[in-house]
């Protein structure tokens, strides 16, 4: 359950993706895939690699995988500035 909570962080995060320019590798769904693969590891490395069960999970397992959320959407971000992705201007 608490993998269900770390993806949909992952996914409301991923929303604000559009508010910074699109020069994320793999574009808007490279962001989307950077978030929730983010939020899934960085839960499971603050769990200790563990998935709390139902009865385990609550309001802060979804919080503490804000943070992995976000550097999996900067790595992406920051390879596609590496590999010279421009942003589109419109």
């Amino acid at each position: 359950m608490a993998m269900f909570a770390w993806i949909m962080m992952g996914i409301a995060l991923w929303h604000f993706a559009i508010f910074i320019p699109d020069r994320f590798w793999g574009g808007i769904v490279g962001a989307f895939l950077g978030a929730l693969f983010g939020a899934a590891i960085f839960g499971l490395l603050v769990n200790g690699f563990t998935i709390p069960g139902q009865s385990d999970t609550h309001v802060f397992q979804a919080i503490e995988a804000a943070p992995g959320a976000v550097l999996g959407m900067a790595a992406v971000y920051f390879a596609g500035v590496r590999r010279g992705i421009p942003a589109l201007d419109l």
